[in-house]
């Protein structure tokens, strides 16, 4: 079995990729995934993901050396969301720079 059998890719061909820091379970990040970053992802070890706003791909950290470096992907019992269990180096995921995007709380405080 490989990729097209394993992965469901959406509509638009992507799929929704969690980034958890490996080593304490902490959730760093979402991002999309189309086949040839999911490829190129398994291929070199480092993370890559696919820009719908700039319509191309990118690898984390190709600009500020904040990279990724991915321990393991798994991939979820519906086959539609992938689970990157990464090693991340340099500052931080977020382009904010936070350590995770996700910083900010809805509700009370």
């Amino acid at each position: 079995m490989g990729i097209s059998s394993e992965v469901k890719f959406n509509s638009q061909g992507l799929v929704p990729a969690i980034v958890q820091e490996a080593e304490t379970g902490e959730v760093l990040m979402m991002a999309w995934m189309n086949r040839q970053a999911l490829e190129l992802t398994l291929r070199s070890g480092y993370a890559h993901f696919f820009s719908r706003s700039r319509q191309r791909l990118w690898k984390k950290g190709e600009s500020s050396g904040n990279v990724q470096e991915v321990l393991e992907v798994l991939y979820d019992c519906d086959g539609d969301t992938l689970l990157l269990r990464v090693r991340q180096h340099g500052k931080g995921a977020c382009h904010t720079g936070h350590r995770s995007c996700f910083f900010r709380r809805l509700g009370r405080d």
